[in-house]
This record gives C-alpha cells, structure tokens and sequence, in this order.
C-alpha cells in the first residue's frame, strides 16, 4: 500500500501544486509526510511546522469561540442577535430568492444566535451565484477568496451589511460563508475585545496552537508559504507572497476564513474536541454538550438538499459538516470538519477519535473538492 508521502508526491509531480503538508492521525499514532517546497521557485522545503493559510477551516474555530460565550451563559442560543448587533434588528428579505435588491419583505422574526451557528441567518451564497441580493456580498463585504487587506472594519463592514437585504427569511434556509465572519463580530462585541486577542486567550494559548493567527509575524515569514491560483491557461500564478496580505494584521479578521495555521495546531484544535472539550493540560476549554452541539447536523433534509453544491449530501454542525450518510469510504458518519477555498482540509471522527489534515497552498477552483483531497480522504480511510 503506497505511503502518505507517495500520494503527496504523486500529485506534486504531476504539478502544478509545489508542496503539501498532510497528517492523518489515531490517538497518539500520527503518519505525517510533508513534500515539495513553499513556492515554485525552488524555494524552502515544506515541513511539519510550515505555515499556511487554512481559508474555511477557520469556521469550526470561530464557532468554539461564540460556544465558550455560550458556556459561559453570556449568549444564549435563542437570544435575538440584534442586542450586540444593532444593524440586524429590523432586516429586511428580498421577496423571492430571484428579486431585485429593491423588492423586500420585513423579516418574520429576529435573527438568532442559533441562526448564526448553523449558517441559516439569511445572508450568504447559494448554489446560483447570479442572484441580484448576492453582488453587494462580493462588491461591498469582500466575500468570497480570503484578502484581508481589502476589507473594511468591522463597524464599517456592519453598516454595510445593514443597506444588504437577506436572501431567505432567519432560519430557513442554509446559506454559505457570511454567517462565520458574523460570528466573529458577534465574539468582538460581546466580549468587548478584538476578535483575535479573544481567540488567542481562550483556545489558541490554552491549546498551544503558536502558529494559529490572522498575521504572520516577521520571525516565522521563512516558515509561510506563496499562495497560487490558477490563470486563464488554467497554469499556476502567484496570489498572495509570504510578505503579502497575511503579513500586517487585517483590519476586519475574518472568522470564515482569515486565519493561518500549521498542521499540528489544527490537530490539536481537532484533539480539543474529540476529548469532549478538555486541553491536553486537563483546562476545559469547552462542555461536552458544547462539543455535542457543533457537531451535530442542524438541517433539515431540504436544507441540506438546497445545500448540495457545498454540501454534497452532508449536513451542517456549528463552523463545518457532518457526514449523515456513508457515500464513499471516506465519509464516515458523524464526521466533523470543513474544507478551505487555499486547498485545505481538517475533519475528526469522534467515532474513531482520528484527524486528517491536508494543507497545500494552491486555490479551488469552485466548492468540490479537488482530486488530491478525496484522493487523501481515501488514503486516510484505508490506513
């Protein structure tokens, strides 16, 4: 049987990805092969502690967060969420998914914290890319690819978002992306801290995750990879250098997908929960019920359905996907994870207590997973 190594490196060689980092791991067994180099000009070789930008797999970390104010009783599931933020008390909803931004309804009820959490506030991407409420998401908010640099501060991003009509009524349909850099507003204004500093006492500094930020200093840039996407030929270009849009802390950081991260650290995010939310120095950094809740699908069956271009059959927790029902070797039900748009991946079965981790630096190219990461899921199910 080949080797994570040889997977990796078969998929280097073909190009035009120069490198990858992968771990699969089984309580304290860990297989982990890194190959290939941080960018295409023969540069650093990737290691284990190499640095990359993780894009979506920052959305089960940004729910933990909002799950420890929960914890703590300082939110509520059912609480409206326009008592921290204002701009969301009287949203209003395009009359059909299809309408004009000008055609609205008032929304039936507020917006939820549980909303929030599962991705069903109203506001974020369907399958159809074209309707008319989706172009201020990608020319006012900035969604879509990460770029930090781009975005306006959070205060300034909310007034925008008040002027955005929502695209379904709170609650009724899933909905992709914006409801996770939501949460991480929420986490700011509640706890009355900048979301990074927040994120970095209570999970990255308890959980030893000392690569995990929305910046790269200058100390560990050596360790950060080039970021490539693919050019009209369909050949790698250059998006973002080590020295580029992740080097200076962001104005808006993003919790739907801002963070950079090495493979062990996000393990031992996933290790957190997969030891019913107990740091490995015996902390609890979330309750067991908190654990239960995001990983856990929420939707319903038409949800989901409505979902399948992001979903593909799998349902939606808190920040990422459960499998529901076993359609390959690789999705085990009641696995819990999410992919990132820079060509990543993390999932945990808490049925089996294993992680696997992919983490390369070249860009998707829509929401289905590439062949190297279902190729990896596979390997990941025969070890």
């Amino acid at each position: 049987m080949s080797t994570l190594r040889d997977l990796l490196q078969s998929h280097v060689d073909k190009g035009p990805m120069p490198g990858a980092v992968a771990l699969v791991a089984r309580g304290d067994e860990v297989e982990l092969a890194a190959v290939g180099t941080t960018d295409l000009g023969g540069g650093t070789p990737m290691a284990r502690d190499t640095i990359f930008r993780i894009a979506s797999m920052t959305k089960p970390i940004t729910a933990a967060a909002v799950m420890t104010l929960v914890d703590e009783g300082r939110i509520a599931l059912d609480d409206p969420l326009a008592r921290w933020l204002p701009e969301l008390s009287s949203p209003s909803v395009v009359r059909t998914p299809s309408s004009p931004v000008d055609d609205v309804v008032p929304a039936a009820r507020p917006i939820t914290v549980a909303d929030l959490l599962t991705s069903r506030t109203g506001h974020g991407f369907p399958a159809d890319f074209s309707l008319p409420a989706l172009a201020p998401l990608f020319s006012e908010l900035k969604q879509g690819p990460p770029q930090p640099q781009h975005v306006a501060a959070p205060d300034a991003w909310m007034a925008a978002l008040s002027r955005i009509p929502l695209l379904h009524q709170p609650g009724d349909a899933w909905l992709y992306n914006l409801s996770s850099d939501l949460q991480g507003v929420l986490i700011a204004r509640v706890t009355d801290r900048p979301l990074p500093e927040y994120l970095a006492e209570r999970l990255f500094e308890p959980l030893a995750m000392t690569d995990t930020a929305f910046a790269v200093p200058p100390h560990a840039l050596d360790r950060f990879t080039a970021y490539y996407g693919p050019d009209a030929s369909g050949a790698p270009q250059l998006l973002d250098a080590p020295d580029g849009q992740w080097s200076a802390p962001p104005a808006f950081p993003s919790g739907a997908g801002g963070l950079v991260s090495t493979a062990d650290d996000w393990l031992a995010f996933a290790r957190m929960l997969l030891a019913d939310g107990t740091a490995p120095d015996g902390r609890r950094v979330l309750t067991a019920a908190s654990v239960v809740r995001m990983t856990t699908d929420h939707l319903t069956p038409a949800q989901r359905e409505a979902g399948a271009l992001f979903l593909e059959g799998q349902g939606w927790g808190y920040g990422g996907s459960v499998d529901i029902t076993p359609t390959d070797p690789w999705n085990v039900p009641g696995r819990y994870g999410w992919v990132g748009g820079t060509g990543t991946a993390g999932h945990l079965i808490p049925a089996t207590g294993a992680v696997t981790i992919l983490l390369t630096q070249l860009q998707m190219t829509g929401p289905t997973p590439p062949p190297l990461t279902r190729a990896f899921w596979h390997h990941a199910a025969a070890a």
